[in-house]
């Protein structure tokens, strides 16, 4: 099982003219898949990457693996758009049930929320129907600035680990503040604090670049024992 680096092929990467595909760095580590697969030759296997490619590579990396992939959106069963391909030999896997989770479901109460999350900065409002029911006024690009409706879903999770504003922002209380890293690890479905050995740069970016935890625990549910 294994997830190849997505930053060569992930379309936002487009209108910087920077998308190398399998030829680039991190995402020619496929390659090495690809040969620990025929090395190791396990009964199983399974591999994620971005739902956000070129057809050109998702056609090339089907052809090499020998499977078409199945896409799910993690939004079935978090509150975080989540489009991915998963390649898989395990047969018979459909799409999860739809659990309706969204933010207000797994966020911490505001009270609970430590100063340092919360901006005092001016903001936009949108309106209350509005995934996006604020746009911050700081100095970052437009995803950075969207501040997202508990009512609704934040967008894909990322390696959001290196910056002060990077991280997926919320509308709560009349406030817009950062998610936590605890909310961030309820929004991959993993189990509360599980990253908190480490500093919280690191766990946004850990946890950005991980799995949700609940779709792959579906799609091994459909391996017969």
């Amino acid at each position: 099982m294994g997830g190849s680096p997505c930053q060569d092929l992930s379309n936002y990467k487009y209108d910087r003219g920077d998308v190398k595909g399998l030829d680039g760095k991190k995402s020619s580590l496929f390659y090495h898949y690809i040969r620990l697969l025929k090395e190791i030759k396990p009964k199983y296997f399974l591999l994620e990457n971005v739902a956000s490619m070129q057809n050109k590579w998702k056609d090339l990396m089907s052809e090499i693996i020998g499977v078409q992939p199945i896409m799910i959106n993690s939004n079935l069963i978090c509150a975080a758009e989540r489009k991915r391909y998963y390649w898989t030999n395990i047969p018979n896997v459909i799409q999860p049930e739809n659990k309706n989770i969204n933010l207000k479901d797994i966020v911490l109460s505001a009270n609970k929320v430590e100063d340092k999350y919360w901006y005092n900065k001016p903001f936009i409002y949108n309106g209350d129907d509005k995934k996006v029911q604020c746009t911050l006024g700081i100095q970052i690009h437009r995803q950075g600035k969207e501040v997202y409706n508990l009512n609704g879903k934040c967008n894909t999770l990322l390696c959001d680990g290196n910056g002060g504003n990077l991280m997926k922002k919320i509308f709560q209380d009349g406030k817009c503040r950062k998610l936590t890293p605890l909310e961030y690890e309820r929004l991959q479905t993993l189990p509360d604090n599980y990253s908190d050995n480490v500093s919280n740069s690191r766990r946004y970016t850990a946890i950005g670049n991980a799995w949700t935890v609940a779709v792959i625990s579906h799609i091994l549910s459909f391996i017969k024992l």
